[in-house]
């Protein structure tokens, strides 16, 4: 039977799921690198969060034959030498947009407010009262459509505002009032109250949102980007923010994380910083374990074809 190695800070939660499943598997459960390479010899199945798998695991890990990531992002596995040849890999695409959607909402709720304000006066027992600037009727406009973005608007919905979608491989989605294609990107940060970002990182969106796209938005709107952070080009989006030509922005990932300490966007007052928390979650393993399972037992079974959220084939 193949070797089940976890890797994950809540090792203990999957493993003790997966015996359940699975009996008679020996899984090992590792919460830290160390713990995992001294375990991983054997290990035909790695489950672990993509940007913590590092070069050294696969070297040491020449049975591997399964790297189930529980990000929807696997980008990072791109960038290691000498994956096996018949490495197949999955990701955990589907999970994240409940956790994505709120963070998407803090920002545009706490920006559109100015809850950094709002705060201050608290600190400073001001009693400053102004008419508060509502989601209801305002554009959002999704780059990227694909499961998170189904989320995001949905909720976008339920808030009362219009939702537009640019996708070259969607035209209809749930949530969206209407699709463009990526031709049209422009155009639809123009109509923008809130330009959300969400398309997955590759030569192709590598500063897909760039000093032209921020130009085109409305002073008053505010960039999101819960992507990947060199989707944006960062210095034109700080130029724009310096000179006011576009209101805020509220950021969980960056071109270098963390962000240096001179990157000027510490310091701005319409911005607000995460430190790539949009895909994380109180409940994650409870989350991530239903299709985990069920890839588990197609994988175990020999169905390689029911496998679900397959990135990379043998």
């Amino acid at each position: 039977m193949p070797e089940i190695l976890i890797l994950e800070r809540e090792a203990d939660t999957y493993a003790t799921r997966l015996r359940q499943e699975f009996h008679g598997h020996h899984i090992h459960a590792a919460t830290s690198e160390d713990e995992a390479l001294a375990v991983c010899g054997n290990a035909e199945i790695l489950i672990a969060l993509a940007h913590e798998v590092s070069q050294k695991l696969i070297h040491d890990m020449p049975r591997l034959h399964w790297i189930a990531a529980l990000t929807t992002g696997t980008d990072h596995l791109d960038t290691l030498e000498d994956l096996p040849a018949g490495l197949i890999v999955t990701s955990g695409r589907g999970i994240h947009g409940p956790q994505m959607a709120e963070l998407a909402f803090m920002y545009m709720i706490a920006l559109s407010r100015n809850l950094r304000g709002i705060l201050a006066n608290q600190a400073h027992q001001a009693w400053e009262r102004r008419p508060q600037r509502l989601l209801l009727g305002k554009s959002a406009v999704l780059v990227g459509v694909g499961a998170i973005s189904e989320d995001v608007a949905l909720r976008c919905k339920a808030f009362g505002m219009e939702t537009l979608g640019v996708s070259d491989s969607r035209s209809e989605a749930r949530g969206f009032d209407r699709i463009v294609p990526r031709a049209r990107l422009h155009e639809a940060a123009a109509e923008a109250d809130f330009l959300i970002v969400l398309v997955p990182y590759s030569s192709r969106t590598h500063h897909m949102i760039d000093d032209a796209v921020l130009s085109a938005m409305k002073q008053s709107a505010i960039l999101i980007n819960i992507a990947r952070g060199n989707v944006v080009d960062e210095t034109a989006l700080i130029r724009l923010l310096q000179h006011g030509k576009i209101a805020g922005a509220g950021l969980d990932v960056y071109a270098e994380e963390p962000p240096r300490p001179d990157n000027p966007l510490w310091s701005m007052d319409n911005v607000i910083m995460t430190p790539r928390i949009g895909g994380m979650s109180d409940i994650y393993a409870q989350q991530a374990l239903p299709l985990l399972v069920d890839n588990m037992r197609a994988y175990l079974e020999g169905r390689i074809d029911d496998i679900q959220n397959i990135v990379r084939r043998p």
